[in-house]
């Protein structure tokens, strides 16, 4: 019943995502850029759930972009499923508890995301290759998602660690007793 609840807070806070990202920073840019929430919630669920599950949202919430905003459906989907499963290997390597490796996921993971998305556009829709405009693009939106994973850390690990205990549970010492 717990992941029940669990996954409707997520599908309630991806709404809430997509409603804050399309209203609220429409009006907050910086140079005409937006943060894109939906790498750092990805990379949340990848990081205190499992790699199924970030890998299964990111394609989800991807689908859904590419299917609300993108023109080529896939894009997105490919991108943030890859956040997920990056997330879930990030948990294996790295502390969840210091906020510098966080803020360092966040990094990475907006930098992967974004480097992604463009190499796709590329191909897909044949964009033109302007190298300084996607870098600018790249640094004010590495900057931003890193303001705003520093702003929302706290609330994100306290959830992160209630839905960690459910969905991957204390199994050390079931292991060896």
């Amino acid at each position: 019943m717990k992941k029940v609840i669990i996954n409707i807070i997520l599908i309630i806070t991806s709404f809430i995502i997509y409603l804050l990202q399309a209203n609220f920073f429409s009006w907050f840019t910086i140079a005409d850029i937006m943060p894109n929430l939906f790498v750092i919630l990805v990379l949340f669920i990848g990081l205190f759930s499992n790699r199924t599950m970030g890998t299964v949202y990111g394609v989800i919430i991807g689908l859904i972009l590419d299917l609300i905003i993108g023109t080529k459906i896939g894009i997105n989907s490919i991108g943030l499923g890859l956040i997920g499963f990056l997330a879930a290997v990030f948990d294996k390597n790295f502390s969840k508890d210091s906020r510098m490796t966080i803020m360092v996921m966040s990094i990475v993971a907006t930098a992967v995301f974004e480097s992604l998305s463009y190499i796709l556009s590329y191909i897909f829709i044949s964009i033109q290759v302007e190298i300084i405009n996607f870098i600018r693009i790249l640094a004010i939106e590495l900057i931003y998602n890193l303001i705003l994973t520093i702003i929302f850390y706290p609330l994100m690990q306290k959830f992160g660690y209630y839905m960690e205990n459910e969905y991957k549970g204390n199994k050390i010492l079931t292991r060896y007793f």
